[in-house]
């Protein structure tokens, strides 16, 4: 029930009932509404400020899971950069070297494809920077990884004009190795297995029991067959042409002779421990144009890109030789 109020008039000396103008009461409605329309609107404005709709919490989810996956991608890109920096390494310091064409420039290699305009469209986003990033990474992938395409094609046409020079050049390991168990000791700095100090290892060692058939890892003439007490033992030599010349040492037996004429495959002997050695293995090396290079990179014929990894890893572990 509406309250009704009184005032005392002063002038009647008496109490009158109080009535409100229309004015009054609607000002005081616009008051009201007013107040209610401020207050909607603060309201609104804190639940859009920190209270997300459905809505904008699966937007939220689906953003976070696409960094996410921006963030994935971007580890594979750059496990493929590993990679592809081996295959341009390999390209460049083995197969050109083996088949005596030019290097690709570095500068070829990482030329960039284009400007920044180019990703205008991803500018602007919360996420932009991780956006183009990745879209740089891979564009520039995609680039070197084209010009390796080329490369191989190039060095393709190559081999079909050298297949004599690819018949005579060492391509396969000495001993029978389908395991990769017969690695004994890398080329480089080991340690003397009688001397017991760093010295400088310019071949690999393949163990094998005495007697394992030796095979010559290209076609060629054999140069040398002879015997050092305190080196390589009996050991052969096989000038292969092209610079190129190999060494196998250590033989229980010589088969091959002095002027003959092998073919890869081919045998030549038999493992042994002669000369200054600790085990029965074939000391193996490559030498080219008179340098003592690291054989490791000669088995192509050998062995899948899978093997060669493994055999590159087996090859730098070990830290001591057998001679």
């Amino acid at each position: 029930m509406k309250k009704i109020k009184y005032y005392y008039n002063t002038h009647s000396l008496s109490y009158e009932r109080h009535e409100e103008s229309v004015w009054v009461k609607v000002w005081r409605v616009i008051g009201f509404i007013s107040a209610a329309v401020v207050f909607a609107l603060v309201i609104v404005y804190l639940a859009y400020t920190y209270v997300d709709s459905p809505k904008e919490k699966q937007l939220k989810r689906e953003i976070g899971q696409l960094k996410l996956q921006y963030n994935l991608l971007n580890r594979k890109l750059d496990d493929v950069d590993v990679v592809l920096d081996e295959l341009e390494n390999r390209d460049d310091k083995t197969y050109r070297v083996i088949l005596e064409a030019e290097p690709i420039p570095s500068t070829v290699r990482q030329a960039g494809v284009g400007g920044s305009a180019r990703f205008n469209e991803l500018e602007g986003y919360s996420n932009s920077e991780l956006m183009i990033n990745t879209a740089e990474k891979l564009d520039k992938l995609r680039r070197r990884m084209y010009i390796q395409s080329k490369s191989y094609d190039e060095l393709a046409r190559v081999v079909k004009s050298k297949a004599e020079m690819l018949a005579s050049i060492p391509a396969i390991q000495p001993v029978s190795n389908k395991q990769l168990t017969r690695i004994a000791s890398g080329f480089g700095v080991r340690i003397d297995p009688v001397y017991k100090v760093p010295r400088m290892h310019t071949g690999l060692d393949f163990t094998a029991p005495i007697g394992t058939p030796i095979y010559a890892t290209g076609s060629g003439t054999v140069t040398q067959v002879e015997y050092d007490d305190r080196g390589y033992g009996n050991f052969v030599v096989i000038r292969h042409g092209y610079g190129y010349e190999t060494l196998y040492g250590h033989m229980s037996r010589v088969k091959a002779k002095r002027g003959q004429s092998v073919k890869r495959g081919d045998v030549i002997g038999y493992v042994g421990s002669t000369g200054k050695s600790t085990g029965p293995h074939c000391h193996y090396e490559v030498i080219r144009n008179g340098t003592k290079i690291d054989p490791v990179n000669f088995f192509f014929n050998d062995l899948s890109a899978e093997d060669y990894e493994r055999m590159v890893k087996i090859a730098k572990q070990n830290g001591q030789s057998f001679d």
